[in-house]
């Protein structure tokens, strides 16, 4: 929960006019910052303590629609407010926006100030808590893609997002010198995450035109999480203030790469300096508790599915061919597998997911793999040997589901997550999965038009 920025550093910067505001955000369902904008000195003098939100944020889909249907949050309950309470470990400057420091805040009950169990961190604490409890530090890092388009977003608007000019016209996968023409972006989104507090190990040219991946140092969960979210919104900003837009859609084109968003875990004892992981004398220097982990996320991935791809768009990723998964199974060094061991032979050992996409909420994301992954050790799960070969022509193995109504139906008979999570905060979520499909049911597409206007 480390951000840069210390109080005492804050009210400072206030008191010498180098910071003048601060904007104070929970992480609403769809992995988004939503918040206030404070006057600096307020913040210092009053709401550092607390401040208070509309309880819908919580309680809506991607448009802001309040959706019916909620126990949480609804119009027969007036949509009262939620406390939001700065965790100051997270503060930081921001230096793309000027004057402005963050901080992420908790999320809640308005009336017994408990974590508020369906809001995305309280998710994500609850299960980071049951690590600590069995003396384990759960070390996370997200690798995200996105395409980053020589449009505003504006622009893309108004061509009602056809025929985009993407930031470099071929796929530079790795490429240097296509994705220096990049770099007026890329380098502030490196130099600038780094100055805030979100160490940034490298960036590099993906398998589309224009599409980029950036990593950042891996992190606690939670504090993996904080960064993920900060970077994607800041990330979208840095490209506006350029004239450019960036989009995390998990599949913007049919034609090209989709955006992924690569899980990396392991984990390691309380004090952070032994990986429980390695073991050189084990198979694959994998020690078994590494291997029940794996093993868990093995047999629990179609339940958890919809944490790593939660809308309708999420599953036109999953195909083959395009580095995006199709089926679980597990893999060395493979990147056909939708779980591949990374690390061998070294402290570094883990597990990556490769079976989510840049759209998801990392909360809710890591969430569910620590709890897949708690159920594989106290099941004392055995992994199964590592799948060789390709991935995508391998009929008998078990397949991602296709499609969010088969992830939500999944989702919906899950009684380790149901237990890991509670009744409660997965029904909230169940009913947002299905919303989703709702909305998605009744709507006219583009493609539908085309196909079926004149020729029906």
């Amino acid at each position: 929960m480390a951000g840069n920025f210390s109080f005492d550093q804050l009210k400072k910067a206030v008191s010498s006019g180098e910071i003048d505001t601060v904007l104070a955000c929970i992480v609403d369902m769809q992995g988004r910052l939503a918040g206030k904008r404070f006057l600096a000195q307020y913040f210092v003098d009053s709401a550092h303590d607390e401040t208070h939100g509309c309880n819908y944020l919580l309680a809506a889909d991607i448009d802001m629609e309040p959706v019916p249907g909620y126990k949480a949050a609804s119009w027969s309950k007036g949509y009262g407010d939620f406390v939001m309470k700065p965790d100051l470990a997270t503060l930081r400057r921001i230096p793309w926006l000027e004057k402005t420091a963050l901080v992420i805040c908790d999320v809640l009950d308005h009336h017994t100030h408990d974590d508020l169990p369906h809001s995305p961190r309280a998710i994500l604490k609850k299960q980071v808590k049951r690590l600590s409890e069995r003396g384990y530090i759960g070390y996370f890092a997200s690798e995200l893609e996105f395409y980053l388009f020589n449009e505003t977003y504006d622009s893309a608007r108004k061509k009602h997002w056809q025929g985009l000019d993407t930031a470099s016209p071929y796929i530079g996968d790795y490429q240097i010198g296509i994705t220096t023409k990049e770099e007026g972006v890329m380098r502030r989104l490196r130099n600038e995450m780094e100055a805030a507090g979100i160490p940034i190990e490298n960036s590099k040219g993906e398998w589309g035109p224009g599409q980029e991946e950036i990593n950042v140092r891996y992190a606690e969960a939670l504090d993996m999480a904080d960064r993920h979210v900060i970077l994607k919104n800041g990330a979208k900003e840095i490209a506006e203030s350029e004239g450019k837009a960036i989009s995390f859609m998990s599949k913007y084109n049919y034609g090209l790469a989709g955006n992924s968003s690569h899980i990396h875990n392991s984990l390691w004892s309380a004090d952070g300096k032994t990986p429980l992981f390695f073991d050189k004398k084990a198979d694959w220097t994998l020690s078994t508790l590494g291997q029940q982990w794996a093993a868990g996320q093995l047999k629990y991935a179609k339940e958890f599915t919809w944490f790593l791809a939660p809308y309708i768009n999420s599953y036109k990723r999953f195909q083959a061919g395009t580095f995006a998964p199709t089926k679980i199974m597990w893999s060395e060094d493979n990147r056909t597998a939708g779980f591949r061991l990374c690390g061998e032979g070294t402290k570094g050992i883990r597990m990556e997911c490769r079976i989510g996409g840049a759209d998801l909420n990392p909360y809710l994301a890591f969430a569910a793999l620590i709890a897949a992954g708690l159920a594989g050790i106290d099941e004392k799960l055995e992994l199964q040997k590592p799948f060789v070969g390709d991935a995508y022509q391998a009929s008998r193995l078990p397949e991602i589901p296709k499609t969010l109504r088969d992830a939500t139906e999944t989702l919906a008979k899950s009684k380790m997550l149901k237990q890991a999570l509670g009744e409660d905060v997965l029904e909230h979520y169940i009913h947002t999965a299905k919303w989703e499909q709702f909305e998605y049911d009744r709507r006219i597409t583009d493609w539908e038009l085309h196909r079926g206007f004149e020729r029906y």
